[in-house]
């Protein structure tokens, strides 16, 4: 693919600018890109190439940089800085393409790393909350949880699914203490409904295979004897009792109904001369004592 790309950064109009392939993006991540460019300012350019046949003045389509130029026009900017290539329809909607597929989504863990390398830096908390757009209580409870290594509640709370706040509680208490944090969240209204089922089932999930992602192997515990244990076994050893007795009733079945069809088989001497001829007369003894024992 060949284009002219034009190095010289040019501020051009919002209204001059179409998105010819629009995508729909996150709330959430696209009012991070809008509080990054009123706070910092527009870090990259656009890209556009020209439309044919304008008249008047010039006008583009888009290339790359939608969430950009859509944050620019909703923070009531007239132009934004754009690089502008000189590429086909067609190329363009491949370079768009290319570009969403080439974008890099950084996981939960690689935000907060680059959170906790930030600070190895010497970065303030409160300089890093600025660049990243952050609160600074939020940016001291990431690291605090990622010193701790626990992937697992940084994760739910990237994922919004329990406050920042909660979530360092777990990390530095013991199970009594999270379930009292619990019910006060409840009290307070911090969680409630879903949160609040979501954050108990993370604290057991946590509990049963660990801080990371990934499952510890876990030893197991020999269970303290109890009625509710003797109860369960001795339930269970019925139920398997039960269940071979009914395996016997019908092997027991099964074997009459044989016993039965050989007697009369071998009543009939023509059945039995041919049997004979075969070498298939013969039969187990116990069958033999049925069919002739019982016959006399």
């Amino acid at each position: 693919m060949k284009n002219n790309r034009d190095l010289e950064i040019h501020l051009i109009p919002l209204e001059h600018i179409s998105v010819l392939n629009p995508r729909e993006r996150g709330k959430r991540k696209f009012a991070q890109i809008i509080n990054n460019i009123e706070k910092l300012g527009l870090k990259k350019p656009i890209t556009v190439t020209p439309k044919e046949h304008t008249r008047g003045n010039q006008e583009y389509y888009l290339v790359c940089g939608q969430g950009r130029y859509e944050a620019y026009k909703i923070l009531g900017e007239p132009e934004i800085p754009a690089l502008i290539v000189n590429v086909t329809k067609e190329e363009l909607l491949l370079m768009s393409l290319v570009e969403n597929l080439a974008r890099r989504q950084h996981s939960t863990l690689e935000l907060v790393r680059d959170i906790s390398d930030m600070r190895d830096r010497n970065y303030t908390f409160a300089q890093i909350a600025e660049k990243t757009a952050l609160e600074v209580s939020y940016v001291r409870g990431i690291v605090k949880l990622l010193k701790k290594g626990e992937e697992r509640l940084l994760q739910a709370v990237e994922k919004g699914q329990i406050p920042i706040s909660i979530a360092v509680i777990i990390a530095s208490s013991n199970d009594h203490q999270i379930q009292k944090a619990l019910t006060e969240a409840y009290e307070k209204n911090t969680l409630r409904g879903n949160k609040l089922l979501t954050a108990r089932k993370l604290v057991e999930k946590r509990r049963m295979n660990g801080k990371g992602l990934k499952p510890t192997p876990r030893k197991k515990k020999e269970d303290e004897v109890s009625s509710q244990k003797l109860l369960r076994v001795y339930e269970e050893e019925t139920a398997k009792q039960k269940l071979l007795i009914h395996k016997s009733r019908l092997c027991e079945t099964q074997l009459l109904f044989v016993v039965s069809a050989l007697r009369q088989l071998f009543q009939d001497e023509q059945m039995t001369t041919i049997l004979q001829a075969e070498d298939l007369d013969t039969l187990p003894a116990y069958l033999i004592s049925q069919i002739y024992g019982e016959a006399t």
